[in-house]
């Protein structure tokens, strides 16, 4: 029996030696295949394209309004309704609907009057009245009437405009958007193709697309009337639309690879 065992334990230290000098043997062949620390990097080129539109408006914006200086706040504000009634309803008259009117601007603010005492020399504040201002803002899409809804409005009462400006509707600019960001990134591709094609690479797959915001000119106000230098007028006035400069651009890395 003590026998048996003895021959068990030999085994099984001849066992534990042969799978260490296994072990010791496969550790050159693990390091021969680990990945290199610096692997060839892929090849790639930047290129930025860009597209620009010429569109014609199809929104026009409108900001007017009346301004009432009275003795006291009340009498003010309620010559001021009085009128702002007339404006809203002239301009209606030419097709505008309420769903086009929105208030801009409206304040109620006291007004002083300065003056120097002949006796102390001091400079005194004296109230003199109240004023109030009313700017409403039409925004819409009929261009052709803009000369009647100013004349109609000045007509009515309005001593105050703002500004007069045209844009792009919502609809109009979602479209144009998908429009240019196309051809932004059709005019780096073949930014792209003409610069490789001389070195004999070619495009072969893009890592990186990087978009940026679309650009539109600031609006420009195109009638500008100051507070009482209104007055009736026998001749339309005349309000043009200018076509509208939109562009985008866009960086496109592309993996390229050798012809």
């Amino acid at each position: 029996m003590k026998h048996s065992k003895q021959i068990i334990t030999a085994m099984i230290a001849v066992l534990v030696v042969s799978v260490t000098m296994g072990a010791i043997s496969a550790t050159p062949n693990a390091t021969a295949q680990e990945v290199t620390p610096f692997p060839s990097r892929e090849k790639v080129i930047s290129v930025t394209g860009t597209a620009t539109s010429s569109v014609e408006p199809d929104l026009v914006n409108i900001s007017f309004g009346v301004e009432i200086q009275e003795k006291t706040a009340k009498d003010a504000l309620t010559a001021n309704s009085e009128l702002m009634s007339k404006v809203i309803d002239s301009i209606k008259q030419v097709g505008i609907t309420d769903s086009e009117i929105s208030t801009s601007q409206f304040n109620i603010y006291p007004v002083y009057d300065n003056y120097q005492e002949p006796v102390t020399g001091k400079y005194t504040q004296e109230l003199v009245g109240y004023r109030v201002s009313n700017i409403i803002n039409v925004k819409t899409e009929k261009l052709d009437s803009v000369a009647s809804i100013i004349d109609s409005a000045v007509s009515a009462g309005v001593n105050r405009v703002d500004s007069v400006f045209f844009s792009l509707s919502p609809e109009v600019y979602s479209k144009l958007k998908d429009d240019l960001l196309e051809k932004a990134i059709l005019n780096a591709q073949s930014k792209a193709g003409k610069a490789l094609s001389p070195l004999n690479y070619k495009i072969i797959g893009v890592k990186e697309i990087s978009l940026s915001e679309f650009s539109m000119p600031y609006p420009t106000p195109m009638y500008d009337m100051a507070y009482g230098t209104m007055e009736k007028s026998a001749v339309q006035t005349p309000i043009f639309s200018s076509d509208q400069d939109v562009s985008t651009s866009a960086n496109v890395v592309f993996l390229i690879g050798s012809n």
